[in-house]
């Protein structure tokens, strides 16, 4: 008789997890909507975006104009740009980005603040230094800057959660404004 009430409480928690867990995802998908261009796919076109890199000393980021497909949404449009600082730049310049960063999920308030949610690469691919940290964000954020212009504000999470910094150095617990990056 033991075994069965431990069993029956056993049940009972593991139906309150899921109860939990599944209404903490639907508060939490609540709390920031997707966005999506009205763009009508067959009118998508190719336009040109401004991406930062680092240059070749590693002491300053350096602009590069390229020419990329016209994304039909917001996580769309995001995650070309951040594929896009990956893969570096096609002429002066390294790549900030810590390899492997994806964008797993891009949302747009109506205050214009973008919460970005970066794969775990994003931190556990950094390999360090203050500058490093410095132009890695940096590279993310004035590209965000140059080619998302209905975001003002971005919030970088990682893997779903808050992420404080990326080694210690530049605070990513706040929102970073995306015009008024150094």
């Amino acid at each position: 008789m033991n075994k069965r009430r431990v069993f029956l409480a056993l049940g009972v928690l593991a139906a309150i997890a899921v109860v939990s867990v599944a209404g903490w995802r639907l508060w939490r998908s609540r709390e920031a909507v997707p966005v999506t261009s009205t763009v009508d796919s067959t009118q998508a076109g190719v336009r040109a975006v401004t991406l930062w890199f680092a240059d070749d000393s590693g002491d300053s980021l350096v602009s590069e104009t390229r020419e990329m497909l016209e994304a039909e949404d917001l996580h769309g449009r995001v995650s070309a740009l951040v594929a896009a600082l990956g893969q570096g730049p096609s002429r002066r310049g390294i790549a900030a980005l810590p390899p492997g960063t994806t964008v797993l999920h891009a949302y747009l308030d109506d205050t214009g603040l973008l919460t970005l949610d970066l794969s775990r690469a994003f931190q556990q691919g950094f390999r360090g230094g203050t500058r490093a940290e410095e132009l890695a964000v940096g590279s993310l954020v004035r590209t965000l800057g140059a080619n998302v212009p209905e975001a003002h504000r971005v919030l970088v999470v990682c893997n779903g959660a808050p992420l404080p910094s990326l080694a210690g150095h530049v605070p990513l617990d706040q929102p970073l404004d995306l015009q008024d990056w150094p």
